[in-house]
């Protein structure tokens, strides 16, 4: 069996990666505020039941089934 090094440039790429998907979380989330305070008065239920219906879309369409959140 082989064993790979972690080497400085691999963990360099993997930490800019996890780095680069929390600010776009973030950028998202801010976004979604705004559209909350623009056009539904600050509320967030309907931005939350629109993201739940986007996100259950997401993962049902690669492989047209919701086995990803069986194990939930």
């Amino acid at each position: 069996m082989l064993k790979s090094k972690i080497t400085p440039q691999y963990l360099a790429k993997n930490i800019s990666i996890a780095i680069g998907l929390v600010l776009v979380w973030r950028g998202i989330w801010y976004v979604l505020d705004g559209v909350d305070k623009w056009l539904f008065d600050g509320s967030h239920t309907w931005t939350a039941v629109f993201g739940i219906f986007v996100g259950l879309v997401i993962l049902y369409l690669p492989d047209k089934d919701l086995k990803e959140i069986e194990k939930l």
